[in-house]
């Protein structure tokens, strides 16, 4: 890619990041209204379908984002702006809370021998 290609596209991309984030944030709260509060079935499966559609559109922008900005065959550190470290700080926060716990902790063999040292 040639670097003013990536210089006039990448803070529209970033943006548009921000932009899919908002909608997530918005689905998910409107999700929990949904099914906890409103107890509708049918809006509470609109709001899922489109978080998840949302959240895997913000993982595949942020994996772009990351090639783009540690693409070794250029210098690319003027694109830590503040909006980019905020994107990377909270994919972070993202990937942590969606992480599959369930395997690393209850399925895993020292979970249960600690449970059987515990008892």
């Amino acid at each position: 890619m040639h670097p003013n290609f990536i210089d006039q596209i990448l803070p529209t991309f970033i943006y548009f990041i921000i932009f899919i984030k908002i909608i997530f944030v918005i689905m998910a709260i409107s999700n929990i209204f949904f099914n906890k509060i409103h107890k509708d079935q049918i809006y509470d499966e609109k709001t899922i379908y489109w978080k998840e559609r949302t959240e895997f559109i913000f993982i595949i922008s942020m994996s772009i984002l990351l090639i783009i900005i540690f693409n070794p065959l250029y210098n690319n550190q003027r694109f830590l702006i503040k909006e980019t470290k905020l994107l990377f700080f909270i994919f972070g926060i993202i990937l942590i809370i969606s992480a599959d716990w369930d395997i690393f902790i209850t399925k895993a063999h020292w979970f249960s021998r600690v449970k059987q040292i515990l008892k």
